[in-house]
C-alpha cells in the first residue's frame, strides 16, 4: 500500500541570463504527490560505518546523527500529520538550501527568508520525483515540535537545522522509520 502526501519544493539558485552574475532563488513549492510504494530497503551507494548517517524515529519525535555507532546530536522534530504522513524508508540527502523561499501552495503567495517563513532558514532535501521534494526544514513556529503537524516534511528548530545542515553533506544515508 502507498502514501499519499504534499511536499515542498526546495528553492535553488538560478542565474538571471541578463544578468549572469546575479543570482535568484526560485520559489518552494508545496504539492500533493500520487502515492508512494513502500520501500523496505534502497542499497545506498558509498555507505560506510564511518559515514555520517541520519535517522529519524517519528515515534519518538526525534532526528539523530550518527557517525558509526556514534550519536553526534538528536533534534526533537515535527511531522506529517494525519493524512499527509511523513514516509518511512530509505533516503538520501539530494539537495541543500541556505534561506529557502516558500510558495504558498494553496494561494501561490511567496514568502521570502525572514521570519514569517514557515521553511525557516535551511532546507535539506531527500527526496524528489524530479517536480517536488520532502525533506527537513526549520520553522516558524518552534512551539509545534514534537507533534505531528506537517505537511509530510520535517520541521526542526532553526538552530537545529542550521547546525544538521552543516553535519550532512550531499548523499548521506536517511533513515525514516516508524
Amino acid at each position: 500500500m502507498g502514501l499519499s502526501f504534499a511536499v515542498v519544493l526546495g528553492t535553488s539558485q538560478a542565474v538571471n541570463a541578463q544578468h549572469a552574475a546575479t543570482p535568484r532563488q526560485l520559489p518552494a513549492l508545496l504539492t500533493t504527490l500520487p502515492p508512494l510504494p513502500v520501500i523496505d530497503s534502497i542499497p545506498i551507494q558509498g555507505e560506510e560505518m564511518t559515514a555520517v548517517r541520519v535517522v529519524v524515529r517519528l515515534s519518538q519525535r526525534r532526528v539523530y546523527v550518527y557517525r558509526g555507532d556514534q550519536v553526534l546530536a538528536k533534534y526533537p522534530i515535527a511531522i506529517g500529520k494525519r493524512g499527509w504522513e511523513t514516509p518511512t524508508g530509505r533516503f538520501q540527502v539530494l539537495s541543500k538550501e541556505k534561506n529557502p523561499v516558500f510558495k504558498n501552495f494553496r494561494t501561490g503567495q511567496l514568502i521570502y527568508p525572514g521570519p514569517d517563513n514557515p521553511l525557516g532558514s535551511r532546507w535539506i532535501g531527500i527526496w524528489t520525483d524530479g517536480k517536488t521534494q520532502i525533506g527537513f526544514h526549520g520553522t516558524n513556529q518552534e512551539e509545534l515540535l514534537g507533534q505531528a503537524v506537517s505537511h509530510g516534511c520535517i520541521r526542526m528548530r532553526n538552530r537545529d537545522v542550521t547546525t544538521m545542515f552543516e553535519q550532512v553533506p550531499i548523499g548521506t544515508a536517511v533513515m525514516v522509520e516508524p
